[in-house]
């Protein structure tokens, strides 16, 4: 029988509205971002239905504006009973996945991102970090690349694997140009500058990531009641020792999407649904098989389309 993954997206999906259509329909929906009210203020929850999307953009509000969304839309597929085989999220997406697999509780779910925004933050002085895509170029060229920069004394390396072909390179500023010439002079089709607040899944997020390893003696983490594919490792992970282990590591490791897709992959699973706002995570990973079923669900019109592709209600 084929196996039902379900994903969830990270920063940078944001957009000002997001899961209000959805919410509006269901109530399962609608008590999630009453849940946010109530534990992040009204002025979020506005700050997520009208914007403006430059407030919104800003790490400390991306990260549970999107936790908020992506669960919202989970709590819809749950009550649609759409069975879930695994797990995953793209960085922060990683902490939807958690509250699917009922790791971590909603309201401990988004308390912790709110902390994890603050902390990265703060971590580099606004300015000093920076990140870029790279296209065309395979992993292991651009590692050499980024090495030899860091060799060198300005701290880069791989932060995001998203797709053959689509890498994004993040440390200092002057570290990732350096590193985008090089890339460029052997061979790189494009290199894209990202308009993020940090150099995130760098080693410059260390200092952020020993801080926030104390946040999480606050929250209660499970057992995973099913796997959660890690972004650290491309593993299936259940114990709750290893999760908090994980999410500190995160900060300052590569996200290994391809892997974690080919992963799934190879553990039978054919159908993707990405739950939260837009479809990124659904293009990946149609660049990574093309033959996959994918189905994102942000609003009534795709929810509608996947149920009727997944034979549910």
């Amino acid at each position: 029988m084929a196996k039902i993954a379900v994903l969830f997206p990270g920063q940078g999906a944001q957009s000002v509205g997001m899961g209000q259509e959805i919410a509006q329909s269901y109530e399962s929906a609608k008590e999630i971002f009453q849940e946010a009210s109530s534990i992040l203020g009204e002025e979020f929850v506005s700050l997520m239905r009208e914007g403006p999307q430059e407030e919104l953009t800003k790490t400390t509000n991306a990260q549970p504006a999107l936790l908020t969304a992506s669960v919202a839309i989970l709590s819809v597929l749950k009550e649609k009973e759409i069975h879930m085989d695994y797990v995953a999220g793209h960085s922060l997406g990683e902490y939807s996945a958690l509250v699917a697999a009922e790791s971590l509780s909603f309201s401990d779910a988004l308390k912790t991102v709110r902390k994890r925004g603050e902390l990265m933050e703060e971590a580099v002085p606004n300015g000093e970090g920076a990140m870029s895509a790279v296209l065309g170029m395979d992993r292991d060229a651009l590692k050499s690349v980024t090495d030899e920069v860091s060799e060198s004394g300005d701290p880069v390396q791989l932060a995001n694997l998203n797709c053959p072909g689509q890498i994004v390179i993040s440390g200092t500023a002057n570290g990732v140009e350096r590193a985008s010439e090089l890339a460029k002079e052997r061979g790189a089709k494009r290199c894209l500058p990202l308009n993020v607040s940090g150099p995130f899944h760098s080693s410059l997020m260390k200092p952020a990531a020993d801080k926030f390893e104390r946040e999480l003696k606050n929250i209660s983490i499970s057992d995973a009641s099913i796997p959660v594919i890690a972004n650290v490792t491309a593993d299936a992970v259940f114990e709750a020792d290893k999760i908090e282990k994980l999410l500190v590591t995160q900060l300052y490791s590569p996200v290994l999407w391809e892997d974690t897709v080919e992963k799934l992959i190879d553990l039978g699973v054919d159908t993707f649904i990405e739950a939260g706002p837009g479809k990124v995570l659904s293009g990946l990973v149609k660049k990574i098989n093309r033959r996959a079923k994918v189905y994102p669900v942000y609003d009534q019109e795709t929810l509608d389309q996947a149920m009727l592709k997944l034979g549910g209600e």
